[in-house]
């Protein structure tokens, strides 16, 4: 039973990319917040090796699940459910998780969630500023995602308003800051230099702005061409290239185009706040446009700690924990891994109704041995 005093107390694992995230929550309060990143094996190849990454979380992921109970101060048994990223994402970093946490559900006799990536990326806010008001208006960037979303309810009610149609935010700063030599990941270190530089030096193009324009959607890969050809002419005309007033031109310009369409937004569908999220949400520039923005527009304006705005195991347990407090129903063993569960799916519900899986020794004879070897409980 959950704990009247505080909320569901809930375990979640993300690893949609390349950080194994194990964070444990009890109802809108953090406990643990562990992760173990694997951004450094794929620095030299320039951008996310799906290969490593799916070994680095079979490695990192009992230390890190057990790093996360130690520092929550809670013991395995205690919980009231397990929450798992089921997707979207890499199809074998997602495997991992989804596998791990079915063993962790099943072995504590826990009810198991699947849950959705950008979702959780919407929900974590909840442990930074509350409850998210209904309907929640989410503007979601970053290096797989920029999208625009309306949630009236986000257990269960997650409406797409507009998405990239090529590259993603995040994947823009990653390629700008290739071109440019300044390795990888690209967006701390664009961030950085931009505050050197003149975001008004270069007049960098603005995708999908044009009154005939989709209104909600984004495109990056003109301006990332854009910027490769600018400096491609530089560099072909013997000139020296101005690093700083390129990231500060080209960080400009992303961050023109998302709080412009975001504010719009709410405009439109009657929304009086915002919340911001995921990877790209940690940008300095990003978050100051869209404060001033939103206050001009008198939208409040809600934006995670950096650290909640990259991927974590954080806001899948916050996302679990919801589903728990609200009776949503737990999630089939037969769960699986699904690379482009769509945001309209908030988690991936079972047949059997809310807390089905809570004793799994009950599952028919086709599990039988592994009843025998797990006994009363794995975890007790």
């Amino acid at each position: 039973m959950a704990d009247s005093r505080g909320g569901p107390l809930v375990l979640g694992i993300e690893t949609s990319c390349d950080e194994t995230g194990v964070g444990v929550v009890r109802g809108h309060t953090l406990l643990a917040d562990a992760v173990a990143s694997s951004v450094e094996e794929h620095a030299r190849f320039g951008g996310v090796v799906p290969e490593v990454a799916s070994r680095a979380h079979l490695e990192a992921m009992v230390p890190t699940i057990e790093r996360a109970l130690k520092e929550a101060g809670v013991a395995p048994g205690d919980l009231d459910g397990v929450a798992v990223t089921a997707g979207p994402g890499l199809a074998g970093a997602l495997l991992v998780g989804v596998s791990a946490a079915k063993a962790y559900a099943y072995a504590l006799g826990k009810p198991l969630y699947g849950v959705n990536h950008l979702a959780s990326h919407i929900c974590v806010d909840q442990l930074e500023h509350g409850p998210l008001p209904e309907p929640t208006m989410a503007l979601l960037v970053s290096g797989g995602h920029s999208s625009l979303l309306l949630a009236p309810d986000i257990t269960s009610d997650v409406r797409p308003l507009g998405a990239t149609i090529d590259d993603a935010a995040g994947e823009a700063f990653d390629k700008v800051a290739r071109v440019l030599h300044l390795g990888f990941p690209g967006g701390p270190v664009i961030d950085r230099l931009a505050r050197e530089g003149d975001p008004d030096a270069i007049a960098f193009p603005r995708g999908l702005t044009g009154p005939r324009d989709a209104a909600y959607d984004f495109s990056f890969s003109g301006l990332k061409t854009a910027v490769a050809r600018w400096i491609e002419a530089r560099r072909a005309a013997g000139e020296p290239v101005p690093v700083a007033d390129v990231a500060a031109s080209f960080q400009e310009a992303v961050a023109d185009v998302l709080t412009r369409k975001a504010v719009r937004a709410c405009r439109d569908q009657g929304v009086d706040h915002l919340m911001i999220g995921g990877g790209v949400a940690a940008n300095s520039r990003l978050r100051a446009m869209a404060e001033r923005r939103c206050e001009d527009a008198g939208i409040r304006l809600r934006v995670p700690r950096p650290k909640l705005c990259t991927d974590n195991g954080a806001m899948v347990a916050a996302l679990g924990a919801e589903m728990v407090a609200r009776g949503r129903p737990a999630s089939d063993w037969d769960l699986s891994a699904d690379s482009s569960l769509p945001v309209t799916e908030t988690h991936v519900p079972g047949q059997g109704g809310p807390g089905a899986h809570s004793h799994p020794h009950s599952h028919g004879s086709d599990h039988d041995h592994v009843h025998e070897l797990s006994g009363k409980n794995l975890y007790a």
